[in-house]
């Protein structure tokens, strides 16, 4: 399975400071923010519920991967969707790196994928715990 997910008994706004407070205190830089919901309506004049995917990642974990194999870059960062429910709950899905960054040839990026993903899921850990 290419991601795991949470749930939050939270509207999308709420949840979305949440998840950002989450990643900060698990040192996650966000380095990328797409507001679909916004860009389908600037776009397209389209109302769509609260949909956004995040780029994260540890800078050090990043910096190993593209040292052990520079073209795995292309597999970065890690995304994270959150997206609003229609009863008014929020999902976060969360790439899995090992799935992802398993299409790299380097044992060292498959190491690093598995910290990757530890780091992932605590986050998830952080989040379940509200």
């Amino acid at each position: 399975m290419y991601s795991f997910n949470v749930t939050l008994k939270k509207p999308y706004a709420d949840a979305y400071d949440i998840l950002m407070g989450a990643l900060q205190a698990e040192k996650f830089g966000v380095v990328s923010d797409i507001n679909v919901q916004a860009v389908l309506k600037n776009k397209m004049d389209v109302d769509y519920p609260g949909y956004r995917i995040l780029g994260a990642c540890k800078p050090g974990i990043a910096k190993q991967i593209a040292d052990a194999d520079p073209d795995a870059g292309v597999l970065l960062p890690c995304s994270i969707l959150i997206r609003e429910t229609q009863d008014g709950n929020s999902v976060i899905a969360f790439m899995d790196p090992v799935e992802v960054l398993g299409l790299s040839e380097s044992k060292t990026v498959h190491t690093l994928a598995a910290e990757a993903k530890q780091e992932l899921l605590a986050v998830v850990a952080r989040l379940e715990k509200l």
